[in-house]
């Protein structure tokens, strides 16, 4: 989207702010519904399939339309970024809230992680993939899916930051983040470093998806286009790297 609003959307954002136009209102929500469907597409990537498509839209269009109700067009700060805040925001405390990972898969990624201690006593070394797939008689593709759903899951449990957590009077809060403490500076260049290398431990094309998918911020079917492969083979690549990092980065943990 572009920067600079255009006469029509002013008229749009000036009808909606002073007077609260239904048209005007609906004729926004449509026009920035695609940022819901970015956020959705991106946010299951890592997400097992019993969760709908349609539930986490649902959550995203609550965040669209508090960003609406919330925002401030005469402040220096473009509705798509406000936006996106509050449209992630919205899914994640959603799927904080409900019990998504089935029972099954936990149960599964404790069996994994249990396997995977045995053979690292018995290896000296971290187990792949495919050695943990022959100790729990699976595939090893169950395996990386397995881990890559409860490794989400355990990122969103850890994740205490609510978007519905800011002040009231406090439209849009945004942490400090340039100002850390020695400690978490230090800490930062650390994990910087440690997932660097693990990275370059990763094959040409799992380095790729990486890139495109959390630095160009592709989704997963462009990212496909551009690679000429199947969203779903680019789904089971990132699902493959990201099972390769976490137990790249549990050997230095």
């Amino acid at each position: 989207m572009a920067n600079a609003l255009t006469d029509d959307e002013k008229l749009l954002w000036n009808k909606w702010s002073q007077a609260r136009d239904q048209d005007a209102g609906n004729t926004l929500i449509h026009k920035y519904m695609p940022l819901v469907h970015f956020h959705v597409q991106r946010i299951s990537a890592g997400l097992p399939k019993n969760v709908g498509r349609d539930d986490l839209i649902s959550l995203g269009m609550i965040g669209l339309y508090d960003a609406l109700e919330r925002f401030d067009p005469s402040r220096d700060l473009k509705f798509d970024t406000y936006a996106s805040f509050r449209i992630r925001g919205a899914i994640i405390d959603g799927l904080r809230k409900e019990d998504w990972l089935p029972r099954s898969t936990r149960d599964r990624a404790k069996k994994v992680e249990a396997a995977s201690e045995r053979l690292m006593q018995k290896y000296y070394r971290q187990a792949t993939a495919a050695e943990i797939a022959v100790e729990l008689e699976t595939s090893e593709e169950d395996v990386y899916k397995t881990m890559t759903e409860y490794f989400y899951a355990s990122v969103l449990s850890i994740d205490d930051t609510s978007y519905d957590s800011e002040q009231k009077d406090h439209p849009f809060y945004i942490k400090d983040e340039h100002t850390p403490t020695p400690e978490e500076h230090l800490t930062y260049d650390e994990k910087v470093v440690e997932l660097t290398e693990g990275i370059k431990s990763l094959t040409e094309k799992e380095q790729m998806v990486i890139s495109l998918f959390y630095k160009e911020e592709l989704t997963l079917t462009e990212i496909g286009q551009v690679m000429k492969l199947s969203t779903s083979r680019i789904s089971q690549i990132h699902a493959k790297a990201l099972f390769k990092l976490k137990e790249y980065l549990m050997v230095w943990m």
